[in-house]
Order: structure tokens, then C-alpha cells, then sequence
């Protein structure tokens, strides 16, 4: 063998001596590990400091005190379970068939003369009124329902999460459940004669006796942030019931009282006459979103501050180099950009899951100590909000090291990364539009989503009230894609300023 003829670096020698090569450079610089641990220390500290300050009171017929626990549904999901309801005891199978002849109601709009209340006529999209059938009166309990609402057509919903939707028509519709065992089919009608099934549900451990009946509802108008009171006003006719024979009942589930404890706050309400039911209430019969308590995606509102010192840890790792910059493999000149990648990824990643790890379950931990209601979350979803906001903070960190192997000056890249990544998220929590987090590379953020979007409650669209437009493995992928694209575009022009040379022999 010639002693002065060069190696040829093969596959299996050069990526991996790189990549080693990579990080023993990135875990030598002091600067670039105090940034991930900055990173860190932001995040945790933050988040921490926003559980210590959140103190939930609440004002009820015994005064003011804390929060009682989120209501909770057969599947552990935060609910609301509040509506007026005209119903009998169903021993057996049977079916209950009416006739929604109108749906009106009434809204609180914001004052036009301050100090006066205006209330206006009218119903909010999703406000309620059908046919339901339930365990018990007992709030959190399965059910099944068919109604029409106020501007979403007739629909079958059950167990509070779910939504079939049926006839998008919203006048007058006649309804059916039918009760068979643990099975309740919904179905809908023109004229009381031709049928159309919604919906067959199976409700596990359903009893032999149930509730079933006439109910209606309204959640609130939302106001920005706020959501302020609606009832919603139906009238039933061409009633008809079989497998139950006896007297209505009339119950105002879930009611709350005034400061006094003995005045309904906005009570419901019923009037028959004639054979028909005119039955009011307020409330609403699904997920609680703003209601069912504090989230777990506040404890890292801090990650988004956090994620500087990442992506200057990013920029700097790869221009800090640049401005030595040799072409060290003219057969793969990707390599060194890839291993580099890998490298900040990875120790980003890691960076991530730490700041998560900590911060999720230690603050609610603290908001429980001190109180407060908080929302349910499994543990499922624990997990994917920390192992997601680490897969977040690992993508912004190969998307900063894209940038900066474009631009190739450090504070440019620094303050692209920024101004793509941390900005938008920023100006959605102040309120302005979150559209930005369906476009740019903050859109990731959803990951940390920790509340469900559920296509049939309305919910304020600000990122402060735990909305994102985008769900959050689809925004995570945004993010992924952006970081892609940028480390794509790099190599690319890393190629292109290779000389064509022939091969080391």
C-alpha cells in the first residue's frame, strides 16, 4: 500500500465519525450546554411561577370559596350537565317521538348603554332542544339525545364527547329514540311519517329503568374570553311515548343559586298546555372547555421564551464554524450539515423533555395544592404534551440550524428563528389572531394542546382560552416541515458550491 495515498472514507466510516466528531464539539463548549440548560431553567421557571399565581375562588349559596372539582363524564372528560327536563321513567325498552315546532331564545349581548343589560332576541349556534334518555338525573351520567339547534341542523349526541350529525335543517323537525336494551337509535323525520336514522349507540350499563323526556338548553354567547348568558326556548308537540305511563316530571338539572343560596340562578322552566310543551333552560349538555378548570398546556406558556436560547445554542453551532469553513468531503459534502442536525436535534430533544418533564406535573401539582380546579387529563395525553413540546423544541433547533446555513450570519439567522417561531405564538397570547399558528413554524405549539378541540362546542378563538386551529400532531408537522424545507434549501446550496472534482484515490 502506498503510504501517501489518501483513505477513501466510506459509508459505514465517515457519518458516524462525524457525527461523533459533532458532538464531542457541542458538549465541549461551555456556552452552547449553558444555553440548553438556560433553556431549561426559562421554562421551568415560568411555568412554575404561573401555577403558584392561579387562585380560583368561586361565589355560591355558601359564599365564596374554592372551586368545586371539574363535573366529569363516563370517560373522565371535564363536562358541563345543566338543562331543563320534562321527562317519566322508561321500565324497559320504548320510544319517545315529538315534534320540535320552534326554537327561539334569548342572549345577552354587550351593553349599548353601560350599567343596562341587553338581552336580545335570538338562540346561539349550538343551543339544544330534542329528545333525551339517561341513567338518572345525576350529573356526569350517560346519555344519548337527538335535537335541533340553533344553527347546526338536527344531530345524535352521547357521553357529552360525541356528535353525529344528521338533517342540516333548523326548522321544525319531528324527532324519535327508540330504547332497546343498551341500544338507542336516534332518528329524524319531515313529516312524522318517513323516518331517517341518525345514529344507534350502545350505552354500557345502562339500567332497566331510565329518564327519558323533553329537555333544552343553551350554552352562553361568547364574548371574547367571556361567555355570557343564553337560554333557548323550544316547543314540543305531537308527543307521543311508549313503555312509559305516567306523570311528567320537571327538573331544572344542575341549577345553581344566587348568592343568597335559595334564588336559581337563571332558572329553566316548563308550560304545558294543550298537549304541547313549551320548555325553557340554560347550560348545555356536553365537554367543558373553559369551565372544567385550569389546563395543562399553561404550564408551559414559558417554552415559547425558552426556545431562545435554543435556537441561538442552534444558529451559533453551525456559523461558529462557518466562519473556518473548509470543504471537508468533496464525495459528501451533506454529511457534515446532517450530522450537525442529528446533533443539536437531539440534545434539544433531550433539552425539551427535561423542561416538560418537570414543569407539567409539578405545576399541577401546585395547582391542585392550592385549590384550584383543574382539567382532567390522562395520562396519555400527559405524556404526548411533554414528549410533544420536546419533539417541538427539537425541530425549531434543526430549523434555526437551516436558517443559519442559509443566511450564514448568525444575528440574521437568530433573529429569523425568532421572528418564525417565538413571535407569532407571543402575539397569539396577547390576543391577537391565531391564524399565525396555522402558518408559520409556532404552529407546533398545538402539540402541547391539552384540552380537545370538539367540533360541537363553540369556544373563544384565542390561544388563552386553550384554542389552536390547527390539531396538534398537524401543527407539529408544520413545524417539522418547515425545518425540513430549510434544511433541504441548505444542502442544497451546500452541494452547489462543491467543486466537481473527481474521487480520492
Amino acid at each position: 500500500m502506498n503510504p501517501l495515498k489518501p483513505r477513501r472514507l466510506g459509508r459505514q466510516d465517515g457519518f458516524p465519525r462525524a457525527l461523533y466528531a459533532e458532538w464531542t464539539r457541542f458538549r465541549t463548549r461551555r456556552g452552547w450546554v449553558l444555553a440548553m440548560a438556560a433553556s431549561v431553567l426559562v421554562t421551568v421557571s415560568l411555568g412554575l411561577l404561573i401555577a403558584g399565581g392561579v387562585r380560583s375562588t368561586c361565589v355560591t349559596g355558601k359564599g365564596e370559596g374554592p372551586c368545586p372539582a371539574p363535573l366529569v363524564g363516563p370517560d373522565g372528560t371535564a363536562v358541563r350537565d345543566k338543562y331543563y327536563f320534562v321527562h317519566q321513567p322508561l321500565r324497559g325498552n320504548g320510544t319517545i317521538t315529538a315534534r320540535v315546532s320552534d326554537l327561539t331564545g334569548q342572549m345577552r349581548l354587550p351593553d349599548a348603554v353601560p350599567g343596562v343589560r341587553n338581552v336580545k332576541e335570538g338562540v346561539v349556534p349550538w343551543a339544544k332542544a330534542g329528545l333525551l334518555v339517561r341513567q338518572s338525573l345525576t350529573q356526569g351520567t350517560p346519555y344519548a339525545a337527538v335535537m335541533l339547534t340553533g344553527e347546526h341542523g338536527v344531530r345524535m349526541q352521547y357521553d357529552y364527547t360525541h356528535d353525529v350529525a344528521g338533517d342540516p335543517h333548523d326548522g321544525p323537525r319531528w324527532l324519535r329514540l327508540t330504547r332497546s336494551g343498551e341500544t338507542v337509535t336516534g332518528y329524524e323525520s319531515d313529516d312524522g311519517r318517513t323516518w331517517t336514522e341518525i345514529g344507534t349507540v350502545t350505552l354500557t350499563g345502562l339500567p332497566e329503568t331510565v329518564e327519558i323526556g323533553l329537555f333544552a338548553t343553551s350554552p352562553g354567547v361568547l364574548w371574547e374570553t367571556a361567555e355570557a348568558f343564553a337560554q333557548a326556548t323550544a316547543t314540543f308537540d305531537q308527543i307521543t311515548l311508549r313503555g312509559a305511563d305516567g306523570p311528567w316530571r320537571r327538573d331544572d338539572v344542575g341549577v345553581v343559586m344566587e348568592p343568597d343560596g335559595r334564588t336559581p340562578h337563571h332558572p329553566g322552566g316548563a308550560v304545558e298546555s294543550g298537549g304541547r310543551f313549551v320548555v325553557t333552560g340554560g347550560g348545555d349538555i356536553g365537554p367543558a372547555t373553559m369551565e372544567g378548570g385550569v389546563r395543562a398546556d399553561l404550564m408551559l406558556t414559558g417554552g415559547a421564551l425558552g426556545l431562545i436560547p435554543v435556537l441561538v445554542a442552534a444558529v451559533t453551532f453551525l456559523t461558529a464554524e462557518h466562519r473556518r469553513a473548509q470543504i471537508r468531503t468533496l464525495q459528501q459534502p451533506a454529511r457534515p450539515l446532517a450530522a450537525k442536525a442529528i446533533v443539536v436535534g437531539a440534545v434539544a430533544f433531550a433539552a425539551g423533555l427535561v423542561a416538560a418533564g418537570v414543569v407539567v406535573p409539578v405545576g399541577l401539582a401546585i395547582l391542585r395544592a392550592h385549590q384550584n380546579p383543574v382539567q382532567p387529563i390522562p395520562l396519555s395525553t400527559e405524556l404526548r404534551v411533554i414528549v410533544g413540546y420536546a419533539a417541538l423544541t427539537a425541530a425549531a433547533a434543526v430549523l434555526a440550524l437551516g436558517l443559519a446555513a442559509l443566511v450564514r450570519r448568525a444575528v440574521v439567522a437568530v433573529g429569523l428563528a425568532v421572528a418564525l417561531v417565538v413571535v407569532p405564538y407571543l402575539l397569539a397570547t396577547v390576543g391577537l389572531p391565531s391564524w399565525l399558528l396555522a402558518i408559520t413554524p409556532a404552529a407546533g405549539f398545538a402539540i402541547t394542546q391539552s384540552v380537545p378541540t370538539f367540533a360541537h362546542v363553540d369556544v373563544s378563538p384565542l390561544l388563552l382560552g386553550g384554542y389552536y386551529p390547527l390539531p396538534p400532531w398537524a401543527g407539529l408537522a408544520v413545524t417539522c416541515g418547515y425545518a425540513a424545507l430549510a434544511l433541504a434549501a441548505a444542502t442544497a446550496v451546500r452541494r452547489g458550491e462543491v467543486p466537481r472534482q473527481g474521487p480520492l484515490t
